[in-house]
């Protein structure tokens, strides 16, 4: 059986987390592939309210075997806490949730350096999380990063790794005439949790071929979302990893022929953090309204998040680019209230029309919405468990996002708990527990 993929089709934030947590009920490992600490996945359960970072979202099933792939830059510090964090309440992921050797180290000089260069950007910046995800990557490709692997060194040669690695760090921040950090200090810290840390650290993309030769069923738990992709999406307001389909598979060492079937998740509407264009923006009342509705607040930073009508345009791009074989849709509840919602259908730039979304941010910033306005409903949505209960005006609305985007929808997710969700496929008639 070929691999599941869960992919955020906008600009991160789509309600990724509840549709892994919906389907690993039919599925055996869930495994990230890229981005670090800056994500915020946010799962509502029997067990309560959770929000995961690094660790994959799928572990609140039990049986469930966790991976952080080799894509990921890791915080081990940030992990073991999240680990810790979420034993005390009850998970248990004892000899059940591994990190692959390859994936690169985040330390404390990463974190100095994305403030710094954050603050030397001034009104340019791009709204980082300050989680040292890009300077992680940067150290990544310059060939001067660190791997988990190094954890598997003896202790007096993990501390001489990371001492020189701080050093050479410290010569980049006497040039911007920040502070430097103490070597010595941040090499015993990593020492000091090596035993704690060591006896997650393996060869995943062997495991993972094991796995999948064993018949175990794989999802692959993408973070952020499509358009902040560092290839693909509006740069340089992106993130620093491949968020696309393109990741799943530099991340984890499987091949492209080991991937089943992709699923783009998509909320009702558009959310951005930090600065770039994002032409269906709206501000006044119905921003604020979308954003309280929908508690769009960083799971990661508590930092607002912008809020839009949904953008078929860029919808479109996604569709395109990943090629989704179907469509999670979620937040359809936030719209309830609503007397008219839109949906941006293209763009006119310079007075002209166009259903091209450009990839050059500083175009982007130039197109100006086209709106299909639709009735909207007043109705609360969370009862509902087949499209047929929904309001009229709610599943138009649903359809002509499937047929604008020209994938079918399977998932509907009408409010935060597992169970306030529609199946409209016989894909999902084993997962409904």
């Amino acid at each position: 059986m070929g691999a599941t993929v869960i992919i955020g089709g906008q600009w991160g934030d789509e309600g990724k987390a509840k549709v892994v947590d919906f389907l690993m009920g039919d599925h055996d490992v869930v495994v990230r592939f890229q981005g670090g600490a800056n994500a915020g996945h946010t799962v509502v359960s029997g067990l309560g309210k959770f929000a995961f970072h690094q660790i994959p979202s799928g572990l609140l099933y039990p049986a469930v075997t966790g991976i952080l792939g080799n894509g990921m830059v890791i915080d081990p510090f940030a992990f073991l806490q999240e680990y810790k964090d979420l034993s005390a309440r009850g998970v248990d992921m004892t000899e059940r949730l591994f990190v692959s050797s390859a994936a690169h180290v985040v330390t404390p000089v990463h974190k100095l350096m994305d403030n710094v260069l954050e603050a030397d950007r001034r009104d340019a910046s791009i709204g980082s999380t300050g989680k040292g995800i890009g300077p992680a990557y940067s150290d990544k490709h310059m060939r001067s990063g660190l791997r988990m692997g190094v954890f598997l060194r003896e202790k007096d040669e993990l501390f001489e790794i990371i001492e020189r690695s701080i050093d050479w760090n410290n010569r980049i921040f006497a040039a911007y005439n920040a502070p430097t950090l103490s070597a010595e200090t941040i090499a015993s810290d990593f020492v000091g949790i090596k035993d704690a840390i060591e006896p997650f650290v393996v060869d995943t993309q062997e495991a993972l071929h094991e796995l999948q030769g064993k018949g175990r069923r794989i999802l692959l738990e993408g973070a952020q979302g499509t358009l902040l992709d560092i290839d693909h999406g509006t740069y340089p307001f992106v993130t620093s990893s491949s968020c696309s389909i393109g990741g799943a598979v530099a991340g984890t060492g499987l091949r492209p022929r080991d991937i089943g079937r992709i699923v783009g998740i998509f909320k009702s509407y558009i959310t951005r953090v930090g600065n770039g264009p994002m032409p269906s923006e709206i501000g006044g009342p119905d921003g604020e309204a979308l954003r309280e509705r929908g508690g769009e607040y960083g799971t990661t930073t508590g930092r607002p998040r912008r809020c839009g009508w949904f953008d078929m345009v860029a919808g479109r791009y996604s569709v395109q680019l990943n090629g989704y074989d179907e469509i999670a849709l979620t937040k359809l509840d936030v719209l309830s209230g609503f007397s008219t919602v839109k949906i941006c259908t293209g763009y006119r730039v310079g007075g002209r029309a166009t259903a091209a979304f450009p990839q050059n941010a500083d175009a982007l910033a130039r197109c100006e919405p086209v709106y299909e306005e639709l009735p909207g409903w007043t109705e609360r949505l969370s009862d509902a468990r087949t499209v047929e209960e929904l309001p009229a005006a709610a599943r138009r609305f649903v359809e002509r996002l499937e047929e604008g985007l020209g994938v079918p929808i399977t998932f509907v997710s009408t409010g935060p708990a597992r169970e306030e969700t529609i199946i409209r496929s016989d894909t999902y008639s084993a997962v409904r527990k």
